[in-house]
């Protein structure tokens, strides 16, 4: 027998292995190997099974396999396959995302120095600065690295040759080591008793004399009736040391055990389960999609609901349904920050079948979980845009909460997949309705929904009688002019902060920028400080007094001085969240102001325990970035600031308008989700701008009506779909080179497409590597499932890859790309 494999690299072929007989029955679709390729140990995929094997020669043994039972099953492997043609990725990339980091079985080089022979090597150079000179500095300090390391404190890739120069010189050795898996089921010692109840009891008196905490143990142990203690519990209990417990096993009382026990992921985030009267409207909706889960039928549902409409009990009362026929259920949220409030919702309703799947969990947490998964303990699956690759069996029900949200784009890993979109086709595979549900949804799903591709469902009202929120835009030009600004605050929106605190109401305030001053700069010669790695300015952290680009990382001190002219004359411009938070600290000293951003939400769990404070009144104003106008439903706030309307409208992107109207839209939603009505004021300096008037209105519809007419003009989507080419590389002429390149080889299958030139982009260089673009339009009237432009683009890349001078130039392939920066 031979078994099909693929691997998570980039090749788009299977390869064939022999199976030994010993594996023969364990070898299944759906499980993992560890193979031998080339010269590497690798773990593979096994996709199909045959008598015959694709080639005659050169065929390698399976070594091991790592899987009981299959992780994936044929159902799973058609949507990883789709998943696969549509972004333009390898198989085995495709089901990597299946599958939890720590793993795999895989053989890394490593590199031995000899630090007297790199040292000697390195009194020779006389360029200190070249990859070589570089390269025997870190390798005389010290003998083991590993090759990755070693490009990334050389910053450069491309160090091969120079170790294979190395080697043959006797300064280093390049060898294979075997990496086992990161993590493992966690095992912990247990301790049950073994003897009668009246066998203890005769012996008690005797060993009360000799060895009184053996008699502690014993009782302790009798407490517990026949229910085994886990030994660390169990010493901490009876304070008393291991020895015990070795003596009682060799007298034959207790049994001390090896047990697997799951490391469960805790939301730190909790909230009392409240009972629900479902409004007409939540009835109806819920009535509607009741037909496709009792007819196994696949739909698409546009859930179209107003802010605070009641999304999330229709989910919660659907689950039921499904639940209740022997099926799972997936609910994806856009990121992170929104699982704490539905996971507590779900737990609520369905306590031990739900797990979450994130980033934030231990390596192994995930491992527990998807593992859990697979055996069936879990039923329900939250989590961002990776839970899509949970390997659920039998889904009668797919939600995607607030699925106009960007982060559900994979954009820093192949495949870079759209998971509102795959869990669309993933419903499909598995016959069941999908529910995309947002309170602005995306221009492109309004659009399916208006075609008929979608079914258009909607939440009109808020539940519990509660009114939409007033909104006021408050234009600060007018407000500066009259003198009516205190820093960056406008008075009428401090009057009001003071207004809700007094009353014991709480306040969220917006401002979707990090940090302390967005620009440092010279006030004499203009000079603004930049990353020396991006092309973006670096932005001042007062708490830490530094200058840091959020796109690398980067950290420097602040100058003193102008590095150019030497003036003195240093200005701090732009708002972050931490101006913010120092403004409010001086208007408002006796209240309690919690800054939520990616910089303060470092620890595992510190958003939950925020929001449980927030919800008991503990914090009275809650400040953050986009985080804080996502999801969250807390009765007790009132009043929504926004600092600056126009974070997002300024972006030279064609969705800008889109995510600003979005969210503003999101953000006043937080405000009076009760019979306390909500306010928002919204300090912007265009206050006529079209996308502020229509947030203004509350007026979804007329925004779209808009929108989609500019789309049209312009053959945006949803008229065309878009591939976004992109080089990188640490030499600007290589990264120019090879996109000129790839135009000219794309150029020629373009029969129906739009290729714009290609040009540098927006932001032309992050993390030291200089970026260029190419976009590429396929109208959908001529080319309907972008088919074209698919084919067209591995087209190119395959000549681009044989024939271009620059093919070891890195080129990224976006299908679907949310953002064209």
């Amino acid at each position: 027998m031979f078994a099909d494999i693929v691997f998570p690299l980039p090749f788009r072929n299977s390869f064939s292995y022999s199976i030994p007989k010993e594996y023969e029955s364990s070898v299944k679709i759906g499980v993992r190997v560890v193979v031998p390729f080339g010269k590497r140990t690798l773990t593979g995929y096994v996709i199909g099974l045959s008598e015959e094997a694709q080639v005659k020669k050169g065929i390698k043994r399976i070594k091991d396999i790592l899987d009981e039972v299959p992780i994936f099953n044929e159902k799973s492997l058609k949507f990883y396959q789709w998943i696969a043609d549509y972004y333009l990725s390898s198989l085995g990339e495709a089901i990597k995302n299946s599958i939890p980091y720590g793993l795999d079985v895989e053989s890394k080089k490593v590199v031995v120095s000899d630090k007297e022979i790199c040292s000697e090597l390195l009194k020779q150079e006389k360029k200190p600065n070249t990859t070589r000179a570089k390269l025997l500095k870190i390798l005389s300090g010290k003998e083991l690295h590993k090759i990755s390391q070693l490009q990334r404190e050389v910053k450069k890739k491309s160090i091969h040759s120079q170790l294979r120069t190395l080697e043959k010189n006797g300064a280093v050795s390049i060898l294979n080591q075997i990496e086992e898996p990161k993590v493992h089921e966690k095992k912990v010692k247990f301790v049950k008793l073994i003897k009668s109840i009246d066998e203890i009891y005769a012996a008690l008196p005797e060993l009360e004399s000799r060895a009184p905490k053996q008699v502690v143990v014993l009782l302790e142990l009798l407490s517990k009736k026949d229910i085994p203690v886990q030994q660390s519990k169990l010493l901490k209990k009876a304070n008393t040391h291991q020895a015990t417990l070795t003596s009682l096993a060799k007298k034959g009382f207790i049994e001390i055990f090896d047990k697997r026990v799951e490391r469960v992921y805790k939301e730190t985030y909790s909230e009392q389960i409240k009972d629900f009267e479902l409004t007409p409207e939540q009835k109806n909706i819920i009535d509607e999609v009741t037909v496709s889960i009792e007819n196994n039928e696949f739909k698409t549902f546009l859930l179209h609901g107003v802010t605070g409409s009641g999304k999330t009990q229709v989910y919660i009362e659907l689950a039921k349904l499904v639940l209740a026929k022997g099926k799972s259920v997936m609910i994806l949220v856009p990121e992170i920050s929104l699982t704490p409030q539905i996971t507590s919702r779900f737990y609520n309703h369905f306590k031990d079948s739900v797990t979450v799947m994130h980033s934030r969990m231990s390596m192994g947490e995930k491992y527990d979980s998807w593992r859990g998964i697979i055996s069936g303990k879990y039923t329900v699956v939250i989590g961002p845009r990776s839970a899509l690759f949970a390997p659920l069996e039998n889904t009668g029900l797919i939600v995607v909460d607030e699925e106009h949200d960007q982060s559900y784009k994979q954009y820093d890993l192949t495949p870079r997949y759209q998971a509102r979109d795959s869990a669309i086709v993933k419903a499909k595979l598995n016959s069941c309705p999908v529910i995309l549900g947002s309170a602005t949804p995306s221009v492109e799903s309004m659009y399916n929904s208006q075609i008929g591709k979608f079914k258009l469902l909607e939440l009109k009202e808020r539940v519990d009688n509660a009114k939409m929120p007033k909104i006021q835009l408050v234009d600060i030009t007018i407000e500066k002019k009259k003198k009516r600004m205190r820093g960056i605050f406008s008075n009428v929106l401090l009057e009001e902060i003071k207004k809700r605190l007094e009353k014991k109401e709480a306040v969220i305030i917006l401002q979707n920028r990090r940090g302390f001053a967005t620009q440092v700069y010279c006030e004499d010669c203009g000079h603004i400080e930049m990353c020396e790695d991006c092309d973006v300015s670096m932005v001042y952290h007062i708490n830490k007094n530094i200058l840091k680009c959020h796109y690398c990382g980067n950290t420097k001190p602040v100058p003193r001085a102008c590095p150019v002219c030497g003036s003195l004359n240093i200005k701090f411009f732009g708002t972050g969240t931490q101006r913010v938070e120092d403004e409010l600290d001086y208007y408002f000293p006796n209240i309690k102001i919690e800054r939520i951003d990616s910089d303060t939400l470092d620890r595992k769990g510190k958003l939950g325990l925020i929001l449980n404070r927030f919800r008991k009144g503990e914090i009275d104003i809650l400040l953050g970035t986009q985080i804080v106008s996502k999801g969250m439903d807390f009765s007790n706030v009132t009043l929504v600031g926004v600092i600056s309307a126009e974070t997002t409208l300024w972006l030279p992107d064609f969705r800008a308008d889109e995510r600003t109207f979005q969210l503003l839209t999101q953000v006043s939603g937080r405000s009076g989700r009760s019979k306390t009505e909500g306010e928002v004021l919204i300090q912007t300096q265009n206050s006529k701008h079209f996308v502020l008037q229509k947030v203004l209105l509350n007026d979804y519809n007329g925004f779209y009506e808009r929108e989609i007419l500019l789309r049209k003009q312009s053959n945006y989507p949803p008229f065309s779909r878009l591939g976004l080419i992109e080089t990188k590389d640490e030499y600007e002429e290589k990264a120019r080179g090879a996109i000129s390149d790839f135009y000219k080889y794309v150029k020629k299958h373009s029969k129906n497409l739009v290729i714009a030139a290609p040009t540098e982009a927006i932001i032309s260089k992050i993390k030291g590597q200089y970026r260029f673009h190419l976009l590429i339009k396929s109208i959908k009237m001529r080319d309907p499932g972008g088919k074209e432009l698919r084919n067209a683009v591995l087209s190119a890349f395959v000549d681009f890859k044989q024939k271009s001078r620059f093919r070891d130039v890195r080129l990224i392939i976006d299908i679907d790309p949310q953002s064209i920066i």
